[in-house]
């Protein structure tokens, strides 16, 4: 974990802030490659506040997740740049960010993670940005052109006033390699954006989950390969539990040792119930932190993050939100 301070918060477009973060003692922060994210630790108090020392009786501790959308590091970074949706269906913690964190703050923030890397090999990329979906996608285009490599980048938003860093869009070498769409103005078409793009290219997409399943549908329809296929998630999750949902059982691998797995609670919950913490971070099965092997058992997948080839395999699964379809999965724990 690393302690950093709000050094300037700055409205990016209608709902949209970025925020600037660096060490209080004026050092470094790790390098990170484009589609990293950092994991923000955000202490909300009973007044709806993000917590401090000012006396505010902390409530609880939400930890979310925000792509870094300032240039890649090679080496290590000044400082990091993340944009937040004030999102009306926020959980908490990017309404606590947007409404109520102040410059001069200080957060608890993860080193870098990257779940959403670009593909090693110098093939195209065709990239498709959906709202707060930009903030991967412009880290990505800023490296691909680096790079020297080819790309092109589509952005979409429901109006122009709510399309965020379009100034860096709008520099070279975005200018050429970029165009927007907005839907009271010129609405994108996936299939012509798709069918338009160079041999070989992959695609990456990040935006709400709707957008995105729109995206990788009709690139399979069009006769992409899915390995070619990369996407990032800004979005809920389906429910953990459902009032349809069975009891089971989880099996330990190294102990032999049973736990229950109540009707109306995670996997996550029941380990941790009997004393055993798997890391976890988003708790909606997007970021893919408690990812966790399967030896036996056929997993009930309710997450965002495993592909559908991974699914199949049913050897891993993500604790947080997915269950059994049986009456037990034996894990490798």
């Amino acid at each position: 974990m690393y302690e950093v301070v709000l050094t300037r918060k700055q409205r990016e477009a209608e709902g949209i802030f970025s925020f600037r973060l660096e060490r209080p003692d004026g050092g470094t922060l790790p390098a990170f490659e484009a589609g990293a994210h950092i994991d923000v630790t955000i202490d909300i108090a009973d007044d709806g506040a993000p917590g401090s020392p000012s006396g505010r009786q902390l409530v609880r501790q939400l930890i979310r997740q925000y792509s870094l959308c300032n240039p890649p590091r090679a080496g290590a970074a000044d400082h990091y740049l993340i944009g937040v949706l004030d999102d009306p269906a926020s959980r908490g913690g990017s309404r606590a960010l947007c409404r109520q964190l102040e410059e001069g703050r200080r957060l608890r923030i993860s080193a870098p993670r990257n779940l959403f890397a670009l593909a090693p090999e110098p093939a195209p990329a065709l990239l498709v940005a959906g709202g707060i979906g930009i903030t991967p996608i412009l880290a990505m285009a800023e490296a691909l052109a680096a790079a020297g490599r080819d790309y092109r980048l589509h952005y979409c938003a429901r109006r122009r006033s709510q399309a965020a860093f379009l100034s860096r869009l709008a520099a070279a070498p975005h200018a050429a390699r970029s165009q927007l769409h907005f839907d009271d103005e010129q609405p994108f078409d996936a299939a012509a954006a798709l069918a338009g793009a160079t041999a070989g290219a992959h695609l990456y997409v990040c935006g709400p989950a709707g957008f995105m399943d729109h995206l990788a549908t009709t690139a399979l329809n069009l006769g992409w390969d899915a390995d070619r296929l990369h996407r990032e998630h800004f979005g809920r999750a389906p429910a953990v539990v459902d009032s349809g949902d069975l009891p089971f059982e989880v099996e330990i691998a190294s102990t032999g040792a049973r736990i229950p797995v109540a009707a109306d609670e995670s996997v996550t919950q029941a380990l941790a119930r009997a004393g055993i913490d798997i890391p976890t971070s988003c708790e909606q099965g997007v970021c893919g932190t408690c990812l966790t092997r399967v030896l036996a058992g056929q997993p009930d997948h309710r997450d965002q993050f495993l592909t559908a080839q991974e699914r199949a395999a049913a050897d891993h699964f993500l604790p947080c939100c997915s269950r059994a379809r049986g009456p037990l999965l034996k894990l490798d724990l």
